[in-house]
């Protein structure tokens, strides 16, 4: 293998998928997907339908009690409800803090994890899917550049210059992500992003309202949305 993927079964993530898949070529890039006791299974669902969609193999971490103690709105052992407005809204209410949403440090660690299996694999390189949407006001701060930049080099160092880390999105938007996965055909019908775990999304929490929002700037539907009207 060449190129190792985090792979939340998203929009984000699949497209950084294709972006591998046409650097690298078949059979030289593998994903990671992660379990971290969010409140619904569909993103993994989701990852497993996409790998297998793209024939690379995916491997599965389960990371749920290193966020025992978090009371982040994702997770099932929070009482909180995942907030129905856009991302904007809930920063002027945070005062600059993260949103609800953010999973403590999830970022770090999940790259981390990642670096440790891209050296076991013989991997060169580690794709996330971050965009500046997220960082910006600082809603998931472990998305911003100046992030970026820091566990990229703690990656590159601490591997002994053998793994880099990838953010092809770090300073483009969710259109951008779009655009490109538009260009590369990725199945987008087959990806969820939605925070709530039911049938069909919800259209309303801040990831919904983004995708909508990412696809319409592109003068397509989101193929799910048709779905959920239908």
């Amino acid at each position: 293998m060449k190129a190792l993927v985090l792979f939340s079964g998203g929009v984000d993530s699949s497209t950084c998928l294709a972006m591998a898949l046409e650097t690298y070529g078949p059979g030289e890039v593998m994903a990671l997907s992660v379990s971290y006791g969010q409140k619904h299974q569909k993103e993994l669902e989701a990852a497993r339908r996409v790998a297998e969609y793209y024939n690379v193999p995916l491997r599965f971490l389960d990371l749920t009690s290193v966020f025992e103690g978090s009371d982040c709105s994702l997770l099932s052992a929070s009482q909180k409800e995942v907030p129905k407005e856009s991302y904007e809204q809930q920063l002027s209410r945070t005062k600059g803090a993260p949103v609800s949403t953010y999973v403590p440090f999830r970022n770090g660690l999940f790259i981390s994890c990642a670096a440790a299996v891209a050296l076991s694999e013989g991997c060169e390189v580690i794709y996330y899917g971050a965009h500046s949407d997220d960082a910006a006001g600082n809603a998931y701060p472990d998305c911003s550049p100046a992030f970026q930049e820091a566990i990229g080099e703690a990656v590159w160092e601490g591997s002994g210059c053998r793994v880099r880390l990838i953010a092809p999105f770090i300073r483009r938007n969710k259109a951008e992500v779009v655009r490109e996965g538009l260009r590369l055909g990725v199945p987008y019908q087959l990806t969820w992003s939605c925070y709530e775990g039911q049938e069909k999304p919800c259209l309303r929490c801040g990831t919904c309202r983004d995708r909508l929002a990412a696809f319409a700037a592109n003068g397509v539907p989101d193929p799910l949305s048709e779905v959920t009207e239908a």
